[in-house]
């Protein structure tokens, strides 16, 4: 019988090795693909030029390879929709963690549930046919701009922000809680002051994959950002982002024209990953310090 138990296990271990083993070779592959076939276009046209080019035209007889609107038109959406989504988001986490009454939350719990397991198509014609609209006549432009999908981003970042965040604040050890009301805190400084600091942890986590969901959503963006290669000037601007670049020219690319675009999805990467590295940095020093 222990023999039995011993052989499943050293199974269920080998099970194990391989799935994780899988996960890196299936990584080392994707980045090998990437910067093997993104690098060279870089370097042939210059880094420089390839980063802070200010000209996207990839089918001219002299093509021109800038990028630097997208990398703007990325950054600038992504921070908009955090700034709007990410406040919001946690704010929903706290009350219904600590405020909300029962019967609303076996309400309110699936339906977010529910926004996260929507297509981000879905999300992309319901901005098409409400949000768009509502800018054109009461903001200004023609709907098509950098606001439209910063609220669109904020919204589809929601989902994400607010379970993570409540179950971060929900696995605090209640004794934090009756410590500080004990202490004479109120409720909302005892949760603002105590509870919150205490799951920042996980509230962090919610947050980074907020903003990887943001500056990695390709869909819904491209059917209402406008989809222009240029610097915005303003929110009424159209914009387009890195992930839309990739998507509207990927289909009739060739040549450098392909290669280019791969190198786009190079620089993706290297935002994710500084995204990543800084969040890993921020939590080992929390670490650290407790």
């Amino acid at each position: 019988m222990i023999r039995l138990f011993k052989q499943k296990e050293r199974v269920m271990n080998g099970i194990f090795f391989i799935s994780a083993f899988m996960s890196i070779v299936s990584l080392v592959l994707i980045i090998v693909f990437m910067f093997t076939n993104g690098i060279p276009v870089m370097r042939k046209y210059g880094f420089s030029e390839f980063l802070f080019g200010t000209v996207w035209r990839p089918t001219a007889s002299s093509p021109s390879f800038g990028l630097f609107p997208m990398i703007l038109g990325s950054i600038y959406v992504t921070l908009g929709a955090t700034m709007i989504g990410v406040p919001i988001g946690i704010l929903t986490a706290i009350f219904m963690a600590e405020y909300c009454p029962n019967n609303l939350y076996k309400i309110l719990k699936p339906g977010i549930s529910l926004m996260a397991s929507i297509p981000s198509i879905v999300y992309g014609f319901f901005a098409l046919q409400l949000v768009v609209p509502i800018i054109r006549d009461y903001i200004g432009g023609n709907g098509y701009s950098m606001l439209t999908a910063m609220l669109l981003l904020a919204i589809m970042i929601l989902p994400t922000v607010i379970e993570l965040s409540e179950s971060a604040i929900r696995a605090v050890p209640r004794s934090y809680y009756n410590g500080s009301i004990g202490l004479g805190a109120t409720h909302e400084r005892t949760i603002f002051s105590v509870m919150l600091p205490a799951a920042s942890s996980g509230v962090l986590s919610s947050i980074v994959l907020g903003i990887g969901r943001a500056i990695g959503e390709t869909m819904a963006v491209v059917l209402i950002a406008g989809n222009q290669p240029i610097i915005p000037d303003s929110l009424l601007s159209g914009v387009r982002t890195l992930t839309t670049n990739i998507v509207l020219e990927m289909s009739y690319a060739a040549g450098d024209h392909r290669q280019a675009l791969i190198a786009t999805g190079v620089i993706l990467f290297v935002f994710i990953l500084i995204i990543n590295s800084i969040f890993i940095v921020i939590k080992n020093r929390e670490d650290t310090s407790e």
